[in-house]
């Protein structure tokens, strides 16, 4: 019975604890909020206060011009967010398995995951700073190098806004989201890869028939969860 199971396993359950009172404070309780798109939120009365009116943000939303490009860029961008962004910690996981020393190793980690914990205004006040067409780095080294005749408004233009939204969302979480499958590849049993050695495979064979297939149900369950 799930009480003996209780009993027997209370440890564990407790250890659910933490996680449960995450989704619930944090993912169900704001979802009251939700109410305010339909309501005609008035900050002094609250939102219990505010009148009622239905779907009129709705109405007004799908009807005004900048309806379909808005959900057209939302979708392209989440698009190749997943394409782009997705794959990348997945990468950068490899990477570090494979690096032998582990200062390097240390080192290299603590680098990427440091953006992470960057506020993202700050990071866009970086990257305003680093492409600008006056002063920025990045448009001196493009200009310097033959890639641009002239400096490009990378923050201004609708040309170059995905680009930068997808390269600022990998520096920025690659590292931290690399945390998960570089655990992953920490589980997979070492003796398969002695036993590999001994068999006389490359690293590379290594990595496709050891490596990737070891993290492939955690890719599924993230992919899922992305």
């Amino acid at each position: 019975s799930w009480r003996k199971a209780l009993a027997k396993y209370w440890q564990l359950y407790l250890l659910l604890l933490p996680v449960i009172a995450y989704y619930i404070i944090f993912k169900y309780v704001p979802m009251f909020g939700v109410q305010i798109a339909f309501r005609d939120y008035k900050l002094r009365v609250g939102m219990w206060g505010s009148e009622w009116v239905g779907f009129k943000h709705f109405i007004r939303f799908f009807t005004s011009p900048n309806c379909w490009p808005t959900i057209s860029n939302t979708l392209w961008l989440s698009f190749l967010s997943l394409i782009f962004c997705f794959p990348f910690p997945i990468f950068l996981a490899l990477v570090f398995n494979e690096l032998r020393s582990p200062r390097l190793k240390k080192t290299m980690q603590t680098i990427t995951y440091a953006p992470h914990f960057i506020s993202t205004i700050v990071v866009v006040a970086m990257l305003m700073a680093m492409c600008s067409t006056s002063t920025g780095i990045v448009n001196t080294l493009l200009v310097n190098l033959g890639l641009a005749k002239e400096p490009l408004y990378l923050m201004g233009s609708g040309r170059y806004f995905r680009m930068m939204y997808i390269i600022s969302g990998i520096w920025q979480n690659a590292g931290w989201n690399a945390i998960i499958f570089i655990s992953a590849l920490a589980a997979i049993d070492q003796e398969i890869y002695e036993a590999a050695r001994v068999d006389g495979a490359s690293r590379l064979q290594q990595l496709f028939y050891i490596t990737l297939p070891g993290i492939v149900p955690t890719i599924v369950i993230m992919l899922i969860l992305e």
